[in-house]
């Protein structure tokens, strides 16, 4: 990920963020960033390891749904 950026860059870095947050606010910054990072994770491994019948069954369902809200719209009231 940050494979051009040397130990200086990441240091340089490191010393901008302390200066723009201060100490106390960086480590809540951190905790919020890994959070994500986990979130996001759990959410694509959910989606990777979905086995494609479900995917299928629930396009069905979907597809289904689509189909009774047409019908129903096209459904005259009687006058």
């Amino acid at each position: 990920m940050f494979s051009g950026i040397g130990p200086t860059g990441i240091i340089l870095l490191v010393l901008v963020a302390l200066l723009l947050f201060g100490p106390n606010k960086l480590p809540e910054l951190g905790r919020a960033f890994g959070r994500t990072l986990r979130e996001f994770k759990a959410g694509a491994r959910d989606i990777i390891d979905e086995a494609p019948e479900d995917r299928k069954s629930k396009e069905r369902v979907e597809v289904n749904r689509t189909d009774d809200v047409q019908s129903s719209d096209n459904k005259r009231l009687p006058d």
